[in-house]
């Protein structure tokens, strides 16, 4: 008999906790509720399948649901397109002794630097598999860190959020944006369970920080493509930076994020300080 696949198991079981019954459209009863979220049979009822076969889903059987099945199940979770396709994943990928190994060291195309150093005064990063810092430019760095000063291995953004000298101080919305990224990291690893460099990181983050092994047991995922941080810095003061995401053509998983301010707001002056105190005398791109 196959090992269950304890990923998909774990994440049903915590998407079905997470679900409110009074908002879920089912028939109310009398019976008292010991556990938070819905029954199993519940959400069977909602999905359109039967409670035995849903439960060897959420049990991590070795069975591979329909995609108008699985799109059911997501609906009956309310989960969002990041959660959709993370439950699709999980479903398609064995969990159970995943065979690790390595992704490929991505490169940055020179065009992807030129651009960057264009994006004068707007800061920019580019990050990559797990959250990797692959480049950035001055004005990233100083309004974040300078990442390039770190070690290789230590520039990557969710280890910077957790381990970083900076983050707690920096970001006022600390807890929001440390959440988001632990959530991003969960949708990666659903997506790549045998990279060993994702395993690893993981694994020292668990280790190395309750916040993060506590966060990453509740198995949220989530598609960073648009937001807003808020940040006190140590030049600029306080100011909010809202950020789009793009994927760069050529290589989906590099994405581009760019961090804009709101025109005529204290935030645009702000960072309009930043710039005039930290513009370095070459603007050569840094990798």
């Amino acid at each position: 008999m196959s090992e269950p696949n304890r990923e998909l198991a774990d994440f049903l079981r915590r998407a079905r906790a997470q679900m409110d019954p009074a908002r879920a459209g089912l028939p109310t009863d009398s019976r008292i509720r010991r556990v938070p979220g819905l029954r199993r049979e519940e959400v069977a009822l909602l999905a359109g399948v039967s409670t035995d076969y849903y439960t060897r889903l959420e049990q991590g059987r070795r069975i591979t649901p329909t995609a108008g099945v699985v799109d059911a199940i997501a609906r009956a979770l309310d989960l969002d397109a990041a959660g959709r396709a993370h439950l699709g994943h999980l479903i398609g990928h064995p969990t159970a002794g995943p065979v690790r190994r390595s992704v490929p060291v991505q490169q940055v195309r020179p065009g992807v630097y030129q651009l960057l150093d264009s994006l004068d005064g707007l800061p920019a990063l580019v990050l990559g598999h797990r959250s990797d810092i692959l480049a950035g430019n001055w004005m990233a760095y100083a309004l974040f860190a300078d990442f390039t000063a770190m070690p290789a291995r230590q520039r990557n953004y969710t280890r910077w959020m957790f381990l970083g000298d900076e983050p707690r101080a920096l970001f006022l919305d600390w807890e929001t944006q440390a959440r988001a990224a632990v959530e991003s990291l969960r949708l990666e690893v659903g997506n790549n369970p045998g990279d060993r460099a994702g395993l690893a990181l993981v694994e020292e983050l668990s280790r190395e920080s309750a916040e993060f092994r506590q966060w990453w047991r509740e198995h949220r995922v989530l598609q960073r493509t648009h937001g807003a941080k808020r940040l006190r810095h140590p030049v600029a003061g306080e100011l909010t930076v809202e950020y789009e995401t793009l994927t760069l053509p050529g290589d989906p998983d590099q994405t581009l994020y760019v961090y804009t301010t709101e025109p005529g707001s204290p935030s645009r002056e702000a960072l309009r300080l930043l710039a005039s105190w930290s513009m370095p005398g070459d603007t050569t791109r840094t990798r």
